[in-house]
């Protein structure tokens, strides 16, 4: 065997070996997760009741990162909403968060779908989020924006900062931007309250400010939200409150929420109490009420929901 041809069967191996290194050396991560939930519910929107079954919102996904080096991470989320009753097919994917971005002591920069700062800055306020009574349901702003641009900074003593440009398709639309500070731990397990503030100019057609705060006293969390939002292209302005609040007992969670919306031609109003039983963190049964008073569509809608929700 020549000199030469013993040189290009090392070399193969030295660049396998070398990938392999570098491959241990910054690891990917990879975490594959996903929620089902769905309950038997009763609709009654003013034209008679009916039964059905309902996803909330269940969703697969997967998301991770890599380490770029000893003060970068590269990191990604790609996630969609499925329907686990009624849509099959192509029609049962729809897209959710999806980006990719770094993070760093910078704080974190990300591009691509993700939901803005004024939808993530109300924290755990909403009780009955993907429900009837999702606070979606009379407020605007709670967005998942396409081309988006978002920043999270660090905290800075429990404070931190955060921005989404939605960037326009068109010649004639403006980008809109959403920018949003806030206060201590969302979750309240390092601080005592959660406090946040934001405002949307022309994200999805609106002007919106909005204020949240949150504490718990002993097993019970209150959560009040206010926001005032503005029609860009129209005369459409309204102003409004949240008020929720939750009390553990043992494995029980018992939760309500009320939610008004103040418009020229009357107000929206939605009412919601329910109880959760969890047998462990990832699996809970539930049940739930919701009535809404609608000014505006001159009737009144009633909801009554029992269902099943696993986390994995």
């Amino acid at each position: 065997m020549t000199v030469s041809s013993s040189i290009w069967m090392v070399l193969p191996l030295a660049l396998i070996s070398g990938a392999a290194v570098a491959q241990d050396e910054t690891p990917v991560s990879f975490d594959f997760y996903g929620r089902a939930n769905v309950s038997l519910q009763s609709s009654d929107e003013g034209d008679g009741s009916e039964s059905e079954l309902v996803s909330n919102s269940s969703r697969i996904g997967v998301k991770g990162g890599s380490q770029l080096n000893d003060d970068l991470e590269v990191i990604y989320q790609l996630e969609w909403q499925v329907d686990l009753t009624d849509l099959g097919g192509d029609d049962n994917l729809k897209s959710r968060n999806q980006f990719v971005g770094l993070r760093g002591n910078f704080g974190e920069l990300t591009v691509g779908r993700r939901d803005t700062v004024m939808k993530t800055v109300q924290g755990d306020i909403d009780q009955f989020s993907d429900y009837e009574a999702d606070v979606k349901a009379l407020f605007e702003g709670e967005n998942r924006t396409s081309n988006t641009i978002s920043y999270y900074s660090p905290a800075f003593a429990d404070f931190r900062v955060a921005g989404s440009i939605v960037l326009s398709e068109g010649d004639t639309q403006d980008d809109g931007y959403s920018l949003a500070l806030t206060y201590g731990d969302e979750g309240l397990d390092d601080t005592p309250y959660y406090f946040g503030a934001a405002i949307d100019r022309d994200v999805d057609g609106y002007d919106i400010e909005r204020l949240v705060g949150y504490t718990k006293v002993a097993d019970t969390m209150f959560g009040l939200m206010w926001q005032q939002q503005q029609e860009v292209a129209g005369t459409n302005e309204a102003d409004g409150f949240v008020a929720s609040v939750q009390h553990a007992i043992g494995q029980w969670r018992l939760k309500a929420q009320y939610q008004m919306m103040s418009f020229a031609d009357g107000d929206d109003d939605s009412i919601a109490f329910g109880a959760d039983y969890k047998f462990n963190k990832n699996t809970k049964v539930y049940a739930w009420y919701t009535g809404r008073d609608l000014d505006t569509l001159a009737e009144e809608q009633t909801y009554f929901a029992v269902g099943l929700e696993h986390r994995f």
